[in-house]
C-alpha cells in the first residue's frame, strides 16, 4: 500500500479513538445526571476507574483474547498469550494493510470498557463499589473478549453458512453491557421507595442539563465509534457511516417523542435523550449496510421502543436509574435483527444468523454475569446497607460530598 495512504488510513484510526474515548466521559455526564446528588462522586468514580480498567486488562489478556490468531480455529475460545507485542516476525506492513499494531490495540480498547459503563448506570445508587469492581475487571477482561471474538476474531459466528454480521457492536458491545445490566439489576433489587403498594414512583435524576451534555458527548465520539470501525479513511464508506449514524440518533430522538407523547401526555426530555442512543445503538450493526431511509427508521422504531421497554421492565419492577437496559439491550437486539430485514445483507438467512448471535451472546452474558453477581451476592454482598442507601453512597463509599456548599449542615 502506498506509505502516503496508510499514513491517513492509520491517523484516521487513531482520531477515531480519541472520539471514542470521549464518550466515556459522556457515560459519566449521563449517569451523573440521570442519579441523585447524594450518589455523584460514586458515578464518577466507577466512570473513572473502569476505562484505566478496562484499558489495563485489554492489554493483559483482552487482546489476546478477543484476536488469538492462528491459535484458533473457529470456535468458542483461544487465546495466543499475556501481554501486548508485536507478533514475533511481523513489521507494521505484515500486519495490516491500513493502521498499525498498536493503533489496532488501541482502537479496540476503548470499546472494552464500554460493556462494565454500561451495567454502571443501571445497578447505580445501591450497589456496593468493591464487588461492582470485581465484576468489572472479569465482564471486562474475560467476559467480553471472548464474546467479542465468536465474531470479530474468527470465531463460530463469523463462520456460520451466512456468517453473523456486527459491524461496530449492537450485539457485540451494546448487548453484552445490557445483559450484564439486567442480571445486575435484578439480582440487586430497585431502590428504596422505588416500588411501595401504591405502585412506582419516580426517582428523578438531580441535574438534566448534565445529561443532555452527556448524550451530546455520547452522539459526538459515536462519529469514531462507528466511522473508526469501517478500519480506513475510506471517503465513501466512512462518509455514508457518518449520515446513516446521524440519521438514526435523529429518527431515534423523535420516535421516543412520539411514543412517550402518546403513552403518558407530556414531552419527557429523558426518553428522548434515550431514544438518541437507542437509535445510535440500533444503527451500529449496519451502520455501513443501510440507506439513509432504512437507517431513520431503524432510529424511529428504537427510540419508540425504549420508552415501551422502560414501562416494561419498571411493571416487572427491574429498577434501572438511566435506562441502560432499554437502550443497550433492547436497542442493541433491534439493531441486530434489523440487519436482516433492511439494508444490502437482508435476507431471511441472514435473520436467523442475526437470531443465532443474538442468542448466543445473550446465553453467555446471563450465565456469566449471573454467576459474579449471584456469587458475589451470596459471599460478600452486591448491595450497601439501608442506612448507607438513603444517605447516599458518596458518603458511605468516598467519605465526602459532590456539592458540600449545598449539603444540609449538621
Amino acid at each position: 500500500m502506498n506509505q502516503e495512504i496508510f499514513t491517513i488510513n492509520n491517523v484516521w484510526m487513531m482520531v477515531a479513538t480519541i472520539l471514542v474515548f470521549i464518550m466515556h466521559l459522556g457515560f459519566a455526564a449521563l449517569e451523573c445526571g440521570l442519579t441523585r446528588a447524594k450518589n455523584t462522586i460514586n458515578i464518577l468514580f466507577k466512570n473513572t476507574i473502569i476505562p484505566a480498567l478496562g484499558l489495563l486488562t485489554y492489554a493483559f489478556i483482552g487482546f489476546n483474547l478477543m484476536y488469538p490468531g492462528d491459535v484458533f480455529s473457529g470456535g468458542f475460545l483461544g487465546l495466543s498469550g499475556l501481554g501486548l507485542s508485536l507478533p514475533e516476525g511481523w513489521d507494521t506492513s505484515a500486519y495490516s494493510e491500513g493502521y498499525t499494531f498498536f493503533t489496532d490495540f488501541i482502537f479496540q480498547a476503548m470499546f472494552a470498557a464500554t460493556a462494565a459503563t454500561i451495567v454502571s448506570g443501571a445497578v447505580a445508587e445501591r450497589i456496593k463499589l468493591g464487588p461492582f469492581l470485581f465484576f468489572s475487571l472479569i465482564y471486562v477482561g474475560i467476559c467480553y473478549p471472548i464474546v467479542g471474538m465468536w465474531k470479530w476474531g474468527g470465531g463460530f459466528l463469523d463462520t456460520l453458512s451466512t456468517p453473523f454480521y456486527d459491524f461496530a457492536g449492537s450485539t457485540i458491545v451494546h448487548s453484552v453491557g445490557g445483559w450484564g445490566a439486567l442480571v445486575g439489576a435484578y439480582l440487586l433489587g430497585p431502590r428504596i421507595g422505588k416500588f411501595t403498594e401504591r405502585g412506582m414512583n419516580a426517582i428523578p435524576g438531580h441535574n438534566i442539563p448534565m445529561a443532555v451534555i452527556g448524550v451530546f458527548l455520547l452522539w459526538f465520539g459515536w462519529f469514531g465509534f462507528n466511522g473508526g470501525s469501517v478500519l480506513s479513511a475510506d471517503p465513501g464508506t466512512v462518509s455514508l457511516v457518518f449520515v446513516t449514524t446521524s440519521i438514526a440518533g435523529a429518527a431515534g430522538a423523535f420516535g421516543a417523542l412520539i411514543a412517550s407523547y402518546l403513552k403518558f401526555k407530556s414531552y419527557d426530555i429523558t426518553m428522548v435523550l434515550n431514544g438518541i442512543l437507542a437509535g445510535l445503538v440500533g444503527i451500529t450493526a449496519g451502520a455501513d449496510q443501510m440507506a439513509v431511509w432504512e437507517s431513520a427508521v431503524i432510529g424511529l422504531i428504537g427510540g419508540a421502543l425504549v420508552v415501551f421497554a422502560v414501562v416494561f421492565f419498571d411493571r416487572l419492577k427491574v429498577d434501572d436509574p438511566v435506562g441502560a437496559i432499554s437502550v443497550h439491550l433492547v436497542g442493541g437486539i433491534w439493531g441486530t435483527l434489523a440487519v436482516g430485514i433492511f439494508g444490502d445483507l437482508a435476507s431471511f438467512s441472514q435473520f436467523i444468523s442475526q437470531l443465532i448471535g443474538v442468542a448466543a451472546v445473550g446465553v453467555f452474558c446471563l450465565v456469566s454475569s449471573w454467576i459474579l453477581f449471584y456469587g458475589m451476592k451470596k459471599t460478600v454482598g452486591i448491595r450497601v446497607h439501608e442506612q448507607e442507601e438513603v444517605e447516599g453512597l458518596d458518603i458511605s463509599e468516598h467519605s465526602m460530598r459532590a456539592y458540600p456548599d449545598f449539603a444540609t449542615k449538621e
